[in-house]
């Protein structure tokens, strides 16, 4: 058996084995690490097969550079047709979301369960089930919170995973006597757009424990030395969705979304737009990073 193979081999068994262990831990490095497994499997599988086939008498590592190549074309093709089918699709980019009465908020899950209780232990309390339809038979739940002192708001979000499995996502939300926003979010969808001159947004896409990211927001707080305001009469829903709105308006202004009247004829974001969320997705997926905002 040549060298060769067995690289390709090795490759194999090592992504079959971060893949079985991922379905396990849910791990976003493990993630990113199989994508480049499966990157670099790809590339030695071309060239090793050129090389037992005499394809090519080309060296070895020349053609798995050639046909690493090729995968970024791929993906980065393949990548933007997506970005470019969202543009022009029917999921709406900014959501709305409503009182969710159904009692199907949260997951019937026991990591979840344990993450309700964490919720308790710590002194947080519920506020509101939320909501919001994507397309059909694709919701998105979520429930918000506050902390014992009503100075950080959170929102817990639930997508769904297939058919009976759920990714959780957290938002952080601390406000300021100034009428700023300091935001810490581990979302890893991608977005690529802008935020509204008054949020000052840290998201950090691997950082999957609630107990880390809320720590990391409060040395956030002291670190920047803001001053906190109390949430007092602000009703989680009807903040949320004027939030949405700002976030949307504040997108057509910068131009990564297309003004309506353009929308119809060439989608919903510009070109801009359409380069961004094709970058972050790039960068979530094997980086692990967002833009810079």
């Amino acid at each position: 058996m040549s060298i060769a193979i067995q690289i390709v081999l090795g490759l194999l068994i090592f992504s079959l084995g971060i893949s079985y262990a991922n379905s396990h831990f849910q791990s976003p490095l493990l993630f990113i690490l199989n994508r480049w497994l499966r990157w670099l499997l790809f590339a030695f599988t071309i060239s090793a097969a050129a090389r037992e086939f005499e394809l090519s008498e080309r060296p070895f590592w020349v053609l798995a550079g050639v046909a690493f190549l090729g995968w970024f074309l791929f993906e980065t093709l393949y990548n933007w047709l997506k970005v470019c089918a969202v543009s022009r699709g029917p999921i709406p980019l900014f959501p709305r979301f409503r009182q969710n009465f159904e009692g199907d908020e949260w997951p019937a899950d026991k990591r979840f369960i344990l993450l309700r209780d964490w919720l308790r232990s710590t002194g947080f309390k519920k506020l509101e089930s939320l909501k919001a339809d994507l397309i059909s038979d694709y919701v998105i739940r979520s429930s918000i919170y506050q902390d014992e002192q009503g100075l950080v708001r959170l929102q817990v979000i639930f997508f769904p995973q297939g058919v009976s499995s759920h990714e959780v996502n957290y938002v952080l939300i601390t406000k300021t006597q100034e009428g700023e926003r300091v935001i810490t979010s581990n979302l890893n969808m991608p977005f690529g757009g802008y935020y509204p001159d008054k949020w000052f947004i840290v998201r950090k896409p691997l950082m999957r424990s609630l107990d880390k990211l809320l720590r990391f927001h409060r040395r956030r707080l002291l670190r920047e030395g803001v001053n906190v305001q109390v949430w007092e009469d602000d009703a989680p829903l009807d903040d949320l969705n004027r939030q949405q709105t700002n976030l949307e308006i504040a997108n057509m202004e910068s131009g990564y979304l297309l003004k309506r009247e353009f929308q119809e004829e060439h989608g919903r974001l510009s070109f801009e737009g359409r380069y961004r969320l094709w970058k972050e997705h790039w960068l979530i997926s094997y980086l692990g990073r967002t833009v810079q905002y």
